[in-house]
């Protein structure tokens, strides 16, 4: 009997601190999908550098044997976390991933007006926008209105949006 094709799936890796950008350029040399959440920045003497948002985290799109053969055989320098419950590889769904990127990677400042006032944590869907579909949990600050996504639980990304594209999940 023929096993089943292994699926793509988001995998959470450790880098050293510091290497996360060789990491991310070894991943485009070998043509592997991955995310590292960066910024630039000004680093010494005024000169523009890109850091990462989230020291050492990596995120690997693969299968999970391709996944395996990039840190033990490819000169991926990095390590997979493990899932403590089930003592596997820990996988990102992808509907969380790209929530995640979309939050992290986008903010906006229309308005609009919504039929009921949102309670700080309530879980909202964007009805509209560019971050239309994104689920996550409203916050309020120095009163704008923004979606909190959050990944693995301890990885939070915000994104302004208007009231009147929040619907309440």
């Amino acid at each position: 009997m023929e096993a089943a094709a292994e699926q793509l799936a988001w995998f959470v890796a450790r880098a050293r601190h510091g290497t996360e950008i060789g990491v991310r350029n070894r991943l485009s040399e070998l043509g592997v999908e991955h995310f590292i959440p960066t910024r630039k920045t000004r680093g010494w003497r005024g000169r523009m550098v890109e850091k990462p948002l989230i020291n050492s985290l990596v995120f690997i799109r693969a299968t999970r044997s391709a996944a395996l053969d990039l840190i033990h055989f490819q000169g991926v320098r990095a390590d997979y976390v493990f899932d403590c419950a089930t003592r596997k590889l820990m996988i990102v769904p992808d509907k969380a991933m790209d929530d995640f990127r979309r939050v992290l990677d986008l903010s906006t400042d229309e308005g609009g007006l919504l039929d009921r006032p949102l309670t700080e944590g309530e879980l909202v869907r964007v009805v509209k926008g560019p971050l239309q579909g994104v689920e996550g949990r409203v916050a309020e600050l120095q009163g704008r209105h923004y979606v909190v996504v959050s990944l693995l639980g301890s990885l939070f990304a915000r994104a302004a949006v208007p009231r009147a594209w929040l619907e309440i999940k």
